[in-house]
């Protein structure tokens, strides 16, 4: 049985798959139990906001359709772009395509180009639709958009006590693509049918530029509130003269909610964070404190398999890297165990 499902950020499509069991010491963290991500999901829900009381449930009401459920049938404002995609099993390519057919995402073409497509399990079962654009991409230029640095980001959430995260989805699919490049665009299914990309699909060279540039305009005049980063807007504030810390938080919200409005940029509620004392941003956590690790890694960290030969031990090295921002004297910490990467180092554990 196939079930049509659109992934958070990637238009994917669900078939009935087992997922394969993760090697336990490449991979000892495993992913959130279907259970427990549907209870935080719905703890997210428009009405679980109500029901806790938060102070932004009448704001997200206000603007309720910037928080679609599903891929609006509406094509967004113009943002220009131009590229090209595989296939295998044949009923969720051709669901995918009508999926995306039915949203207006994509068109029957005439093109003379053509590229192929491929599917990829996911790890939760299921199948993801990626698109091989190897050949216009070789023949892109690359766009050079500057890629927000993450210390920057930190450094201006500094000295905030209300935080938000918003998650936008469906992101390429909200930036039309240039009539004259949509042709290159042109993708074969296995029912013989040709389609053709009206908005940026995944796999363009460019794709992710163009989106995090449309982002990063769209929120300049907020930009002291309100960074972002590609699919991700965290916004932060503090109290304001006579005002708190919430209000001036909500007027904030409210600015960036109208934004999103107007260029019919949708966000997934259940993956959004609202009034928070802190919140997860691009690999750590922020609050009035200041920047900590992120628990999950730490404790990913922690529970690594003991190595047993010096692969698995540079694996595991590559992994506590991430801890050198938040421990004292790291590099002195972790020497000894680099000197066992060594070529004339012998093992010993």
């Amino acid at each position: 049985m196939i079930v049509p499902e659109v992934d958070d950020t990637v238009a994917a499509v669900e078939v009935d798959a087992a997922s394969s069991a993760s090697d336990t010491r490449t991979r000892p963290k495993q992913a959130e139990p279907k259970s427990a991500r549907e209870a935080r999901y719905a703890a997210q829900s428009l009405p679980a906001l109500e029901t806790s009381g938060n102070p932004v449930a009448p704001l997200v009401r206000e603007f309720i359709e910037i928080f679609p459920e599903k891929v609006p049938g509406v094509l967004p404002p113009t943002v220009e772009f131009g590229m090209r995609s595989t296939s295998r099993p044949t009923e969720a390519i051709n669901a995918f395509f009508e999926i995306r057919r039915r949203a207006g995402h994509v068109r029957e073409s005439v093109s003379p180009h053509s590229s192929p497509k491929f599917c990829v399990k996911k790890a939760t079962g299921g199948w993801r639709i990626v698109h091989v654009y190897n050949k216009l991409n070789d023949a892109t230029i690359p766009a050079q958009t500057p890629i927000p640095r993450k210390n920057m980001v930190l450094d201006t959430m500094s000295g905030s006590t209300q935080f938000s995260a918003i998650d936008l989805m469906y992101g390429f699919y909200q930036i039309l693509m240039c009539e004259d490049d949509v042709p290159l665009t042109a993708v074969s299914s296995p029912s013989g049918m040709l389609w053709e990309w009206l908005v940026i699909p995944q796999g363009l060279k460019n794709a992710p530029a163009t989106f995090n540039r449309m982002v990063s305009n769209l929120l300049r005049p907020f930009r002291s509130f309100a960074p972002s980063y590609f699919d991700d807007i965290f916004i932060h504030s503090r109290a304001e003269g006579d005002k708190t810390d919430i209000e001036v938080h909500l007027q904030h919200l409210r600015q960036v909610f109208q934004v999103m409005r107007k260029n019919k940029l949708n966000a997934n509620l259940k993956k959004c964070i609202f009034c928070a004392p802190d919140i997860p941003v691009l690999g750590s956590y922020i609050s009035k404190e200041g920047v900590r690790a992120d628990p999950e890694k730490i404790e990913a960290i922690c529970i690594w398999p003991a190595p047993q030969d010096p692969k698995e031990l540079r694996q595991w090295l590559g992994l506590a890297t991430y801890l050198h921002n938040y421990s004292k004297n790291f590099a002195s910490t972790v020497g000894p165990l680099s000197q066992l990467l060594n070529v004339d180092a012998t093992w010993s554990w």
